[in-house]
C-alpha cells in the first residue's frame, strides 16, 4: 500500500512541477504533458529506440573485427607490419595484450575471429549474445562488382572517400547538403505512436542530419538534459521578475507573420524544455548512475568517458518515457578521433577502450532503468564515414570504403557476424586500391533489417531507403 501512495505522490508533485515550469502560456502543453501519465503503462511496453553511434573520422575495420585463422592472419601480418617503430599490426591471439578470440554461431568455414584487445567488455557483449557483428557494411546504390566499379559501369555512390560527403551519405543517402536522413525520415513515419512528437528525435551529440526528418524536427540535449534559453527562468540582470518581461517578449503574440512564427518557435522551445527537464530522470545515484572511469590502454591511468556520458543522457531520456508519452524514439551520439593517418595504433587502441567501456556501460544501464530491463527495446548500432585501407602510409592508414559494425541490444541476435567476411590481404575480389573493401552490404539493408524491427511496413522501409529495392536480401536478420 505504501508504494501505492509513495508513487502517487511523486506523479502529483512531477505533475504539479511541469504547470510551474511551463508558465502560464504553457498551461495547454502541459495539460497535454498530464493526459500522458494516464497512458504511460500502456505504450511502455510497446516502447522502442533505436540509437545511432557514429564514429567520426572513419573507422579503421581491419584491427576492430579481425580474421584469425592462419592464412588470414598470414596475410594480414605481411601487410600491417610496416616497421618496428610505426606497425599498426596487433599482436596474435594468446600474445600479451593480443588480440581477444570470438566464436560466432554460424561457422565461416576456415575462418576464424577476433576483436581488437581493448574491447573486452564489448567481446562480453557478444559472448553473451547482445551483440553482433555486420561485416563490410557501406553505402551502395545497387550490387556491385569490382569489374562494375572499375569501369563505373553502374551507378555509384556520389563523392566517395570524402569524410564530409561520407558522413553525410551514411545518414542521409545523399552527400554533404542532404536536409533529411533515414533517422528522421524513420520519426516522420512512426511519430504519430507518440503522444508529443517533439521527442521523436533526439541528439545528444549536437546537429546530425541522420535525426532530421521531412516533418519532424530533430530535439538536441547535452549531459545537462535539455537545453533553456537563457534568462527565461529565475532572475535576470538581478531582477527576480525580470525572465517574465523577457518571456514574454520573445514567445509573445505578433502581428506580424514572420515575427509570430518565430514566436511561437521560441514558445515551443521553452515549454518542451520544462516537459524534458521534468520527465527525464536526474543523472547520479538518484536516477542514471553515472559512467565510471575508463582506464586508457596505452597509460594506464583512469579518464571520463564522454561517450559513456552522451549515453547516460539517452538513458535519462528513455527513462522518462512514461512522462514524454514516448512509443519510438530515435537518438544519435558519436564520438571523434577515427581518421588515423598517424599513431593509429596507440590513438585507435584509445578509441576502441572508450567504445566497449560506453557499450557495457549502456547496456548495465538499460537492465535496470527505472526498474525495468528495456535492453530489449533499445537497439544501438555503429556507422562510421568509412572503413580505411588495409595497407599502411607507415604508422597510420588512409580512407576506405566498406566496413565492419556492431549491433548492441537484447533484440539483437548476437554472438555471429552477419555477411560473409572478406578475404585478408590484397588484390582480391572486394579490394578496390590498398585494400579498401567494396562493400558486400549496403546501409539500407543495414538500416531496414533494424527500421523492420521498429515497426515500418515493407513499404515505409522502401520508402525511407530508396535503394533498397535494388537488393534481393532487404533482412539480413540479425534482429529479432
Amino acid at each position: 500500500m505504501s508504494r501505492k501512495i509513495d508513487a502517487s505522490r511523486r506523479n502529483f508533485l512531477r505533475n504539479a512541477s511541469v504547470m510551474s515550469l511551463v508558465g502560464a502560456s504553457g498551461v495547454p502543453f502541459a495539460l497535454n504533458l498530464l493526459t500522458m501519465g494516464a497512458a504511460a503503462a500502456q505504450t511502455t511496453s510497446d516502447y522502442k529506440a533505436i540509437v545511432c553511434l557514429f564514429l567520426s573520422g572513419g573507422n579503421d575495420h581491419a584491427n576492430t573485427v579481425l580474421a584469425t585463422d592462419p592464412t588470414s592472419w598470414t596475410s594480414y601480418t605481411s601487410v600491417r607490419t610496416t616497421s618496428e617503430a610505426g606497425s599498426i599490426a596487433l599482436p596474435a591471439v594468446g600474445m600479451a595484450g593480443g588480440i581477444l578470440p570470438v566464436v560466432p554461431n554460424t561457422v565461416q568455414t576456415g575462418r576464424e575471429f577476433g576483436l581488437h584487445p581493448s574491447l573486452g567488455p564489448l567481446k562480453d557483449l557478444f559472448d553473451a549474445g547482445r551483440a553482433g557483428i555486420v561485416a563490410n557494411v557501406g553505402p551502395l546504390i545497387m550490387p556491385t562488382t569490382r569489374a562494375q566499379y572499375r569501369a563505373q559501369s553502374v551507378a555509384l555512390p556520389p563523392k566517395l572517400f570524402s569524410h564530409n560527403d561520407q558522413q553525410s551519405l551514411w545518414q542521409s543517402y545523399k552527400p554533404e547538403g542532404a536536409t533529411f536522413g533515414w533517422g528522421g525520415r524513420m520519426g516522420d513515419l512512426l511519430a504519430s505512436m507518440n503522444t508529443n512528437t517533439t521527442f521523436t528525435s533526439i541528439s545528444a551529440s549536437g546537429n546530425a542530419v541522420f535525426l532530421a526528418g521531412q516533418t519532424i524536427n530533430q530535439y538536441q540535449v547535452n549531459a545537462s538534459g535539455a537545453v533553456p534559453i537563457g534568462g527565461i527562468t529565475g532572475s535576470l540582470f538581478g531582477a527576480p521578475a525580470g525572465s517574465n518581461p523577457l518571456q514574454a517578449i520573445v514567445a509573445g503574440s505578433r502581428a506580424n507573420v514572420f515575427e509570430r512564427d518565430h514566436a511561437a518557435i521560441v514558445k515551443r522551445s521553452i515549454d518542451a524544455q520544462g516537459v524534458l527537464s521534468t520527465a527525464m530522470l536526474p543523472a547520479g545515484a538518484s536516477g542514471v548512475a553515472d559512467p565510471t572511469q575508463y582506464t586508457n590502454p596505452n597509460t594506464g591511468a583512469l579518464a571520463n568517458n564522454s561517450l559513456a556520458t552522451q549515453l547516460q543522457t539517452v538513458a535519462r531520456v528513455i527513462g522518462g518515457r512514461g512522462g514524454l508519452g514516448a512509443r519510438r524514439q530515435i537518438f544519435f551520439v558519436s564520438m571523434g578521433g577515427f581518421d588515423t593517418h598517424d599513431f593509429e595504433k596507440t590513438n585507435h587502441s584509445d578509441l576502441m577502450a572508450k567504445l566497449a567501456h560506453a557499450l557495457s556501460y549502456f547496456d548495465t544501464t538499460l537492465s535496470t532503468l527505472g526498474g525495468a530491463d528495456l535492453r530489449s527495446q533499445v537497439t544501438l548500432f555503429t556507422a562510421s564515414d568509412f572503413g580505411r585501407t588495409f595497407t599502411s602510409n607507415g604508422d597510420g592508414t588512409d580512407h576506405g570504403w566498406g566496413s565492419h559494425h556492431f549491433v548492441v541490444g537484447g533484440a539483437v541476435k548476437g554472438k555471429d557476424i552477419y555477411g560473409t567476411f572478406p578475404v585478408t590481404g590484397l588484390n582480391h575480389d572486394q579490394d578496390v586500391g590498398s585494400g579498401s573493401l567494396l562493400p558486400a552490404i549496403s546501409v539500407d539493408q543495414y538500416g531496414g533489417t533494424m527500421a523492420k524491427w521498429f515497426g515500418l511496413s515493407d513499404t515505409q522501409i522502401a520508402d525511407v531507403f530508396p535503394n533498397i529495392v535494388n537488393f534481393p536480401n532487404r533482412d539480413l536478420g540479425f534482429m529479432a
